[in-house]
């Protein structure tokens, strides 16, 4: 039997296989073969993490096959370079990395400079003739592997090195001298044996072996978990990290050395211009770490004139390489470029609209390349409101602009109170001296992130980029006290749990929330839409129910109404009231009394709707839910009676005051006779107006009424259709409103497309019934106006037994729409409002269901209803037009699913009508990719 092979050169592997290799192993490999400046290397594959994990479970050693593997890369890294693992005279380091398939930054493990001890430090001094650098080295190594490999804890490490430079009085790591720098080291291995019971490995291959495998144990730390469920990395896509062992080069051997990061175009904006940052006589963690302020990368070009053209070459080529803007890693030694990575840039939603469409005017990559680029949801970044130019508030510090956008919140200062705040409905922006990987659960629970220190390449400018959360880095102004929990801020001191706003857009801090506006479409958005629309087969259509909301779907491109819910438009205060006495109502004259005030309303704003949609089509569902909805509930009515009957008693007592007081103290109560008289008159009158008579037995006749309608499961009672049948001058009076609407915009020279929805329908024969509703009043409004009107009659299926009798409901429907809320309630018999908050967190946290079926849709459930509904409907016929209008509309993955069974449009909620538009042309473009089970 062949042997696994698990580690690939960087000269030998392939820089197509991310899934083996990790993204950062292929393209180490990828640039090592096309002859760019990378250090020699290895990649310890994927599935030796696999393996490691699968066997040991994280806590044994590396299977022997593996560690003679890397015995056997090493020999050759050691010939490749001319130095030896360990070798006491001419010593080789290297760097254990991380690198999975789809890049996590900073979400697991790296450890520098493995293979010093006592004896190759020594070695290292005499042939640098530089023991600081040498010392920097071994320190740094002594604290990485500490708190990667046996967790111990930065702060003891740090308290050492701050006595010293406290001692040295100096601030700043750079300025240790080599005496302190030594000093520290031997601090650093006595905490070392003190906190694990035994000595800092001597042996380089311990070290080695035991960095691999802390590095394979962090695919399943928390951070790393935590990073792959928010952003849906699932197994398919990443399945373990690679490790990468390189040989080391340094940027912190003096001031002609340097470490830095730079992206090939602005991650920010977009911008085609060279952004990053560097360090000079710094090792890469420096960087993005945040522990001090870098420099941005265009004064590289006064420190080090010979290297910045190479670094603009650098640029141009790995970006023309891979068509894709690149987020790099370098390091300058003694005057050397070396690129130790490059992986897509992490960037928000207007950057990669931005890059997409630049990127296809330069000729780099074509129109479905730019749309393929950026996932549908990043586009809800977009549609956060801004803060309004014209609030007059006073900036009270200013940073780095290191993630555009704007969030306001409550402060907090660590990254587990962040969590714990949020998770209580609070709004919270963590303030941070500098983040580390650690703090990813609180990014993810914070409006925003703000540091006093690090540059626009920190970890915490990084990540809060690729979340598209605002980040204001390098804030000095700020003097943080994590003991006291508060902040100094230009004089101000703030506690935690003050309100504050920051802007990721200009760097701005201001004190309490600043008010914002709505967000504007930018061109570039507008172009890319415009493509992915050209492409896509499906429609995009909106729920909406108001003037304001179409308008607003038809601002984001909405190419129609695919649903507008009556029953909102009867919530309006002016119109609550006449609806109520429609309920209450003892006979069909007194309803179609009220029905008949309730009449222009309706018949107005679906004129309104008509006109702004111009012609699009304009999906009406008749009343749904039940009518007890409108009117308050039994406990409320209770309440307000029992309060009526309580005051009008106090009110009773009150008005034998003046005799109680005549009779105690007849000379008191003649002087107070005038005032009282008049407060009695008062009582008496508002006794007679609201506590007698009409005022309770309203609220009595109305209790009546509740608890007349009520139902033991009211979603599955009287509603929907049944009710349009029940009381059919319900149905009547809103299919008169939309077909008068309609007729009287046509006679205004406006054109219209109504669809008549009927809701809750399980038989054709109910269909049947509203429809000669529909016929009579149409053949009445069209004879009346002198006008032909081009309606659709249809209904919704949301009823399990809609989709088993679909070939018969096509008779007479001419469209159907999925409402896949309730449908999705039917076919799981789950409740939703109790399922989303006794066990469906549960469900999915423990592999049971594998997303909640009110947010996505379920394919192999609710799915294969719909697939096999159009399939007997569309054979009686063919040209039916499907939809659906769930919130599942709105979501990326049911939209592939809605276009591969050929459904016609999906309707979804004004904001995400781009989120939308951009996942049909995604379903287009990756149609060939898809299966169903």
């Amino acid at each position: 039997m062949k042997a696994v092979k698990y580690v690939y050169s960087f000269k030998e592997g392939d820089g197509k296989n991310k899934k083996l290799l990790g993204g950062k192993g292929a393209n180490l490999c990828e640039m090592t073969q096309i002859g760019l400046p990378v250090p020699p290397g290895f990649v310890v594959t994927t599935e030796a993490c696999l393996a490691y994990l699968e066997h040991t479970k994280g806590r044994g050693g590396l299977q022997p096959e593996v560690e003679e593997q890397i015995r056997e890369a090493m020999a050759e890294l050691e010939k490749e370079t001319g130095k030896g693992f360990g070798d006491p005279s001419n010593p080789l380091l290297v760097s254990v990395r991380s690198g999975a398939a789809i890049s996590m930054p900073g979400m697991m493990d790296t450890i520098l400079n493995l293979g010093l001890n006592d004896d190759t430090v020594a070695a290292f001094i005499r042939l640098t003739n530089d023991e600081r650098f040498v010392y920097d080295l071994y320190r740094r190594l002594i604290q990485l592997f500490g708190t990667v490999t046996f967790h111990m804890k930065d702060e003891d490490f740090n308290r050492i090195f701050n006595e010293l430079k406290q001692k040295q009085g100096v601030k700043l790591d750079v300025e240790l001298n080599a005496e302190s720098l030594k000093t520290a080291c031997k601090g650093f291995l006595a905490l070392f044996k003190e906190k694990t019971g035994e000595g800092f490995p001597r042996d380089p291959y311990v070290q080695l072996f035991l960095a691999v495998q802390s590095v394979f144990r962090s695919w399943m730390g928390k951070r790393a978990v935590d990073y792959r469920k928010e952003f849906k990395i699932t197994k398919e896509m990443a399945n373990g990290t690679a490790v990468n062992i390189c040989t080391m080069v340094f940027g912190n051997m003096g001031d002609d050395s340097a470490t830095g990061v730079a992206f090939t175009r602005d991650p920010a904006t977009g911008e085609n211009r060279f952004f990053g940052e560097y360090m000079v006589n710094a090792q890469g963690e420096d960087v993005v770490a945040g522990i001090r302020t870098p420099k941005p990368i265009r004064q590289l070009r006064r420190d080090m004139p010979d290297v910045y053209p190479q670094l603009e070459k650098l640029r141009h080529t790995l970006e023309n390489h891979y068509r894709e803007v690149q987020d790099i890693e370098f390091t300058i030694e003694k005057g050397k470029l070396y690129c130790l990575q490059t992986r897509n840039a992490k960037m928000n939603a207007a950057a990669f609209i931005k890059t997409s469409v630049d990127m296809v005017n330069e000729g780099l990559i074509s129109e479905e390349e730019a749309l393929l680029r950026i996932q549908p949801d990043m586009l809800e970044q977009l549609l956060h409101p801004r803060l309004d130019p014209e609030a007059k508030s006073p900036v009270l510090a200013q940073g780095l602009p290191a993630s555009p956008g704007a969030a306001s919140g409550k402060l907090v200062f660590d990254a587990d109170r962040a969590e714990t705040k949020a998770k209580l409905g609070e709004k919270v922006i963590l303030v941070r001296e500098e983040t580390k990987p650690d703090d990813i659960h609180g990014f993810f629970a914070s409006q925003g992130v703000l540091t006093s220190r690090g540059g626009k390449t920190s970890h915490a400018a990084v990540v809060a980029r690729s979340m598209g959360k605002p980040c204001v880095s390098g804030c000095e102004a700020i003097v943080i006290n994590d003991f006291k929990r508060e902040a100094v801020i230009a004089g101000v001191t703030l506690k935690e749990g003050d309100m504050i706003t920051i802007d990721g857009t200009t760097g701005n801090v201001y004190l309490g929330k600043v008010p914002t506006i709505e967000p504007e479409f930018v061109e570039d958005l507008l172009v890319l839409l415009e493509w992915a629309d050209e492409i896509s087969d499906l429609k995009v259509m909106a729920n909406a129910d108001t003037p304001e909301a179409v308008a607003k779907a038809k601002k984001y491109g909405a190419v129609g109404i695919g649903l507008c819910r009556t029953e909102r438009m009867f919530n309006q205060p002016e119109r609550l009231p006449v609806v109520q006495q429609m309920i209450l109502a003892e006979t069909t004259r007194e309803r179609e009394a009220a029905l008949e005030r309730l009449l222009p309303f309706q018949k107005e704003d679906f004129k309104e709707i008509f006109r702004l949609m111009d012609g699009d089509p304009v999906t009406i569902r008749l009343l749904d839910p039940p009518i007890h909805e409108f009117l308050p509930s039994a406990e409320e009515l209770s309440d307000e009676i029992n309060k009526l009957r309580d005051l009008k008693q106090t009110v009773e007592g009150i008005a034998t005051l003046p005799e109680t007081l005549k009779m105690l103290d007849p000379e008191l109560h003649k002087r107070y006779a005038p005032s009282l008289d008049l407060i009695i008159k008062g009582l008496e009158e508002l006794k007679t107006r609201h506590l007698e008579g009409p005022m309770i037995e309203s609220k009595e006749l109305m209790l009546k009424k509740v608890k007349s309608l009520a139902e033991i499961n009211p979603m599955l009672g009287h509603r929907g259709v049944r009710l349009g049948i029940t009381y059919p001058e319900i149905y009547s009076m809103q299919i008169r409103a939309v077909l008068e609407a309609a007729a009287e915009h046509m006679k205004e020279g406006g054109r219209v497309s109504p669809e008549i929805m009927i809701p809750q329908v399980c038989t054709l024969e109910e269909l049947k019934w509203v429809h000669r509703y529909v016929t009579r009043i149409n053949r009445d409004v069209e004879k009346r106006y002198k006008i032909k009107i081009p309606y659709k009659f249809g209904t919704m299926v949301e009823v399990v037994r809609a989709c088993m009798r679909a070939g018969r409901i096509a008779e007479l429907a001419e469209f159907i729409s999925f409402g896949t809320n309730d449908l999705t309630q039917a076919t799981f018999s789950f409740s939703r409002e109790d399922a989303e908050n006794k066990f469906l967190p549960l469900y999915e946290e423990r592999g049971i269901l594998e997303h909640n079926p009110f947010d996505v849709l379920d394919i192999k459930g609710v799915g294969r209803l719909m697939r096999i509904t159009m399939e007997w409907a569309r054979k009686t016929r063919p040209d039916l037009k499907v939809g659906i209008c769930g919130e599942q509309g709105g979501h990326p993955d049911s939209i592939r699913f809605c276009h591969h069974i050929g459904m016609t449009y999906v309707s979804c909620s004004p904001p995400r009508v781009p989120i939308a538009r951009l996942a049909a042309a995604h379903a287009k473009l990756k149609e060939k990719e898809y299966v169903l089970d």
